[in-house]
């Protein structure tokens, strides 16, 4: 694979305990979970990243960024532009921020219309949170791109 190949896109959703993962397919179309990681420190946390990376041929990275319900901004939003810094430093990958509002609130209300126990459903949920953003994002990106091919060809 070329390095401007295809290549799959990250989606992280990130908290002070854990790391929820998704990736997508090599057509950035669909959004598959990946296990979520317990943070330890930022060393190994990188470490970590550094693995998945290499191992799904990532080309970029989604991080969900926590806004309040008004839209604005706050410590959380903060924290995850430095984290989103860091790994453009680290990874030399473009990283985008995508509005996470209400991922954790669908990812659980989803879970919830499963049969699955409330021990599991806490296990999965952070997973399924970085499938609803990165799933979020790509559709975002394919619109745009659509609503930027129809803009030349009209």
């Amino acid at each position: 694979m070329t390095e401007k190949g295809p290549g799959r896109v990250l989606g992280l959703d990130v908290g002070s305990k854990t790391i929820g993962m998704a990736v997508s397919d090599l057509l950035g179309i669909t959004a598959q979970g990946l296990p979520t990681y317990r943070r330890q420190n930022k060393r190994l946390d990188f470490e970590e990243l550094r693995k998945v990376i290499g191992q799904y041929e990532v080309r970029e990275i989604v991080v969900g960024l926590p806004l309040r319900m008004s839209g604005s901004e706050g410590t959380q939003s903060e924290k995850m532009r430095i984290f989103a810094e860091e790994l453009r430093r680290q990874f030399s990958l473009p990283v985008h921020l995508s509005d996470e509002r209400l991922t954790s609130a669908e990812a659980n209300r989803v879970l919830r219309e499963t049969e699955m126990s409330i021990k599991r459903r806490g296990e999965v949920v952070d997973r399924m949170a970085a499938v609803l953003i990165l799933q979020s994002w790509m559709e975002q990106r394919a619109q745009a791109q659509s609503r930027e091919q129809d803009g030349r060809i009209g």
